[in-house]
């Protein structure tokens, strides 16, 4: 444990250290309070608060740590019966079910792992709610208990409660907004933390699969910045379109997706699991502990550390700030023989480090050379026919025209108009996302169109070329 926590000690100088973000002059990416820019990689610990004990939620916190993440995006009222299934030690959020009576004893939980969270560098992505506590087209357990008036008090109470911690506001809760009443309450919410902490943190909406915030709220000015969720139905998921839809809105506003496909979730999960039962699947699909014995029942398979990096890489080449990763068994915190949301591969420990997690640093390391300040996405890098999907090709640049990155999902080979650096002579260099290594692809005179074919290809086999008028920028 000594080592453990040395470990995570110097993980936290290393990596940006937790402070209330704000946004950037130009409204394209988040700033930390000493100025740097902010690289948002999140993690999606829906039920942290609620399932977890302090000895767990230390573990869970410093392991992410020392993996390179820097948010994570927590509920307070949690999705599974979050209202009426005590937390680890009993407790349960509200007296009554009434969002103006809260149990203290429920939020000092709460206290303690925001406040861990900010101790070990990172910024909590406080979720005031899951979405079914108020009216929307897709009911769950709920109950619903908000509305117009209580959720402002609520708001109020939330504000100043973690007014002095670093964290960032995200309303919503994987719901569109279904009429005015649910609209006017998410706007009562948003007044009351703002009315709470002074306006001190950021806030954002969480919505629905296949959605963003901006398609409702883009004109509110309590929304700091647009997220979407891309969600869980097939690999290759074209995130880039999501980010382009925002990138080009005025005003401007930075874009983060705030929950892409998870790792080791099956593929489109709905279409195989029965939410009317407790296990979701016929009980030879799973062992005694209700870990998935029978992959082959989720016939589409389940998402990798491949769909994660093709995510992630995807989205920041295309002007997003920020990615969230995710994992099947971490989001819900299943513990085995427990209670399933969805059938898991593994528990939430096992998941832990899971390869994708893993992978993580290796996107913090690359962007902590090439900011995501400088990155200005353009496709005109790649010469010729771009596919959608799998063979997607996603270029991007510096604004100063002086380096340019072109991922690869596929190690496919790529022609690349040199001129679109800003001076004569130019390095190339492959970086590989699933290692973190670079290797020269060779020295340059910007003149024409050069190929370039990565050391691998196929499926699992992605790379990032890195083109650079400064020679070896990253050491």
């Amino acid at each position: 444990m000594l080592i453990r926590s040395i470990i995570v000690f110097l993980l936290a100088s290393t990596f940006v250290n937790a402070q209330n973000l704000t946004v950037s002059e130009n409204d394209r990416y988040l700033v930390s309070e000493d100025g740097k820019p902010f690289v948002w990689l999140g993690d999606t610990a829906w039920e942290l608060f609620h399932k977890l004990d302090r000895e767990e939620a230390r573990h869970y916190l410093e392991t992410r740590k020392e993996q390179g993440f820097t948010v994570i995006q927590a509920v307070i009222l949690a999705e599974n019966d979050g209202l009426r299934t005590p937390n680890s030690y009993g407790d349960v959020p509200f007296h009554d079910l009434d969002p103006t009576k809260p149990n203290e004893a429920y939020f000092k939980h709460v206290d303690y792992i925001v406040s861990l969270a900010n101790e070990l560098g990172l910024i909590m992505g406080l979720l005031p709610t899951w979405g079914d506590k108020l009216y929307s087209d897709h009911p769950a357990a709920g109950p619903i208990v908000f509305n117009p008036k209580n959720a402002e008090k609520y708001g109020r109470f939330l504000g100043r409660r973690y007014r002095e911690n670093r964290i960032v506001w995200i309303l919503g809760g994987d719901r569109t907004i279904a009429n005015n009443e649910a609209l006017d309450t998410w706007r009562s919410m948003a007044k009351g933390i703002k009315k709470g902490d002074g306006g001190e943190h950021l806030m954002t909406f969480h919505p629905r699969g296949g959605h963003s915030s901006s398609y409702w709220l883009h004109n509110e000015e309590w929304l700091d910045f647009n997220m979407f969720q891309s969600g869980h139905e097939k690999h290759f998921t074209p995130v880039y379109n999501f980010v382009k839809t925002d990138y080009l809105k005025s005003p401007v506003k930075p874009v983060v997706d705030g929950e892409p496909a998870y790792e080791s979730i099956p593929v489109a999960f709905w279409e195989y699991c029965d939410f009317s039962t407790p296990k979701r699947v016929p009980d030879e699909a799973l062992d005694e502990e209700g870990i998935i014995k029978d992959r082959s029942f989720f016939e589409k398979g389940f998402f990798t550390d491949y769909d994660m990096r093709t995510h992630a890489y995807w989205n920041f080449l295309s002007g997003a700030c920020g990615y969230t990763y995710g994992n099947n068994a971490a989001w819900q915190m299943f513990k085995k023989g427990g209670n399933i949301a969805i059938p898991c591969l593994d528990d939430w420990r096992g998941s832990l480090q899971h390869t994708g997690a893993n992978h993580i640093r290796y996107v913090s390391q690359l962007f902590n050379h090439y900011l995501i300040s400088g990155i200005v996405p353009d496709q005109s890098i790649v010469y010729g026919v771009n596919w959608e999907g799998e063979n997607h090709i996603r270029s991007a640049k510096s604004d100063d025209s002086s380096w340019m990155l072109i991922y690869l999902a596929k190690g496919q080979k790529v022609d690349v108009v040199m001129k679109k650096l800003s001076e004569k002579k130019a390095w190339a260099y492959w970086y590989n996302p699933r290692n973190g290594t670079y290797t020269s692809a060779g020295h340059f005179i910007n003149a024409q169109i050069e190929q370039f074919t990565p050391p691998s290809s196929g499926t699992g086999n992605d790379w990032l070329l890195i083109i650079d008028t400064m020679e070896k920028r990253f050491e």
